[in-house]
């Protein structure tokens, strides 16, 4: 007998340190978080999801999007997520209170989305961009239309190519009135204009590619609703020659007759996806609140536990030097 209590005890022992220090103290530590807030009571963070996003939610769990993406920042100590562009920091524990469950994900199949609402584009990205082959007369602040005269005038003559320089479009009427006439400026305005204004910053360049990138012609910006609707609707057709293996999400999708104008929410297909002249593709209201969802996903709010740029130590540097 006295063998089998003690294996009894042993096991029992056994499991209560396990559950002890797997969910006794964990629930003790970030069982009963609060939202974030400033001394203001403004600025809450985590907030719960409501309405279309948190309906998109349950639809992102049905299809079993949560099998191939996740939701979870590592930190930059343990991998690149960060370095890759996913996130600002990492992710924790605050982040997820109002998620039940939690779709952290299990692979990574596809890119991690836990701040792909962060990385869509904003309003006046999604707008066509302003023309800049000619520059507007009035561009500069304070001109007159006097100020203007004699570049219009001299843009019909063999001589107008200083008009179009930067001094032109000076302030002042005299300045203008000189650069334009001068011949000196013309060797600098012929280099200037020869050189297109992508190729004096391809650093700005690809930085701005890179935030509002779009697929082949045609295509809306990366990450914004549009984009979705369509990586959804046809993976393949938003990333041409990509190995994706992400299935089509058709069944989310109406195809119906145009009678009259088309809808504003139909699909831009090209291509094989082209539904016809007289078809339109129109997504259904399981795949805008999906679509919500994905464009709810931010967690680039600063925590107090979890410092942007997932470096910890970085800030403890200038307060060494300061006690000095």
């Amino acid at each position: 007998m006295k063998g089998v209590t003690a294996l009894f005890l042993g096991i029992f022992g056994t499991f209560l340190f396990s559950w002890t220090g797997l969910t006794l103290i964990p629930n003790f530590q970030i069982g009963h978080l609060d939202p974030q807030a400033d001394e203001e009571q403004t600025d809450i963070y985590p907030m719960p999801k409501s309405g279309m996003a948190d309906r998109g939610r349950k639809i992102y769990a049905a299809n079993g999007c949560v099998y191939c993406h996740s939701q979870q920042v590592r930190p930059d100590y343990a991998a690149s997520d960060i370095e890759r562009k996913w996130g600002t920091r990492r992710s924790a524990p605050r982040d997820y209170i109002f998620e039940r469950p939690a779709l952290l994900g299990k692979l990574r199949l596809g890119p991690d989305l836990s701040n792909i609402g962060k990385r869509a584009p904003s309003d006046d990205q999604n707008a066509p961009p302003p023309s800049s082959t000619s520059p507007a007369p009035s561009a500069a602040p304070g001109t007159s239309p006097a100020a203007n005269a004699p570049a219009a005038n001299t843009a019909t003559s063999p001589t107008a190519a200083p008009a179009t320089s930067p001094a032109a479009a000076a302030p002042s009427p005299s300045a203008s009135a000189v650069a334009a006439n001068a011949p000196a400026p013309a060797p600098t305005n012929a280099t200037t204009a020869s050189v297109p204004p992508a190729a004096a910053n391809p650093a700005a360049t690809a930085a701005t590619s890179a935030d509002t990138a779009v697929a082949p012609s045609g295509v809306p910006p990366l990450y914004s609703a549009a984009w979705h609707h369509l990586h959804l609707y046809s993976p393949r057709s938003v990333l041409p020659g990509s190995t994706s293996n992400m299935p089509a999400y058709r069944f989310l999708y109406e195809k119906r007759r145009v009678s009259g104008e088309r809808s504003a929410d139909a699909l831009k297909l090209t291509g094989p996806d082209a539904p016809g002249d007289d078809w339109e593709i129109v997504p259904s209201y399981e795949a805008k609140c999906l679509v919500a969802y994905l464009m709810s996903l931010d967690q680039s709010h600063e925590l107090q536990e979890a410092k942007l740029g997932g470096a910890p130590s970085a800030p403890k540097a200038p307060a060494k030097e300061e006690k000095k």
